[in-house]
């Protein structure tokens, strides 16, 4: 249930009703709003002068429902707008993890020459083995740091948890959580006071319900600013990485009001399949697109399979504009 107080209310007041009635309370431009869990259809206690309208929902997804909110919610990402009605689809790109500053600059040159304008890499990796590569730490969020300030690009990386989630939200642009990640309810409620774009991963044993519920726990501390991305789930299938599930996409663009990236480089798993996936993608009318490439993936310390090398990014790329003109989307 989310309930509007009259713009009359202060801020005492609304944080007051919130504690009467087990809300929280969160300022959405010149009003508050209180937000309570979806089973619940009517408050305790006559607060009737104070309640402009409210909203009831089926279940707790509630800010991020198109019941509460029928329009996308419009985030800005290096000066352009995705969501709204923009019509924009972003194409971000880089490899898996950094590696070297000679392997980034190779990278943001990459990305500068075509035009793209956020660059993707992961300093703390979540890896499934103790014994594989975990990623540069600090050392390679200021890597992706001094990129940025040379190149005039901005940047994404991945919170691994709660313990460097600081670090990672002081030196990105947009902090990705990961899909292992997507439960940390100290890494979401962080992200909701941090004022950046979120790129939020699905869980591949989430459901939508989940996965959207943990995007609510960003919005309800403040932070509209969420993207959810769809990355694959995990199936009975064994031939690919995992399943992109695109009618879980259909889903989330028919009900939810928050944009949609696909990642199809961890779906699928190969770099064989990543350009048609992409472009299937891209026909669903998504928001964005996050795509692995890399300078030699033979020699990737992650994720060596999926990358695309850079010839192989740029022929993708190019094969793009076409099915997003004949959606009605630009590609960015």
């Amino acid at each position: 249930m989310i309930i509007h107080l009259k713009e009359s209310i202060d801020q005492k007041t609304a944080e007051e009703i919130a504690i009467k009635t087990d809300s929280i309370c969160l300022k959405k431009g010149s009003k508050f709003i209180l937000i309570n869990s979806g089973k619940i259809k009517a408050i305790k206690g006559d607060f009737n002068n104070a309640i402009e309208e409210s909203f009831h929902f089926e279940s707790d997804i509630q800010l991020a429902s198109r019941q509460y909110n029928s329009d996308t919610i419009p985030i800005a990402i290096a000066g352009k707008i995705i969501g709204g009605n923009s019509r924009n689809m972003m194409v971000i790109t880089g490899p898996c993890s950094v590696e070297s500053v000679q392997q980034i600059e190779s990278c943001a040159d990459f990305v500068s020459d075509l035009g793209i304008s956020v660059l993707r890499a992961g300093s703390f990796k979540p890896r499934t083995s103790p014994y594989t590569f975990q990623g540069l730490g600090l050392e390679g969020l200021k890597i992706l740091s001094k990129v940025r300030e040379k190149y005039g690009l901005k940047i994404i990386s991945e919170a691994r948890d709660a313990t460097h989630i600081d670090e990672v939200i002081d030196h990105v642009d947009i902090v990705q959580v990961g899909a292992k990640a997507m439960y940390d309810q100290g890494i979401l409620r962080k992200c909701g006071k941090a004022g950046k774009p979120i790129l939020l991963k699905r869980g591949f044993g989430a459901t939508l319900q989940e996965f959207v519920q943990a995007a609510e726990f960003i919005l309800c501390s403040g932070n509209e600013n969420v993207i959810l991305c769809e990355r694959g789930i995990r199936t009975f299938e064994t031939k690919t990485r995992f399943t992109l599930d695109l009618c879980g996409v259909a889903y989330l663009k028919e009900h939810i009001n928050l944009p949609v990236f696909l990642d199809p480089s961890h779906a699928m798993g190969y770099a064989y399949g990543v350009a048609d996936l992409t472009r299937a993608c891209v026909a669903m009318g998504v928001d964005g697109l996050l795509i692995e490439s890399h300078p030699n993936p033979k020699i990737a310390l992650s994720d060596a399979s999926q990358q695309l090398n850079f010839k192989e990014f740029r022929t993708l790329y190019d094969s793009l504009g076409a099915i997003a003109s004949a959606i009605g989307r630009n590609i960015i």
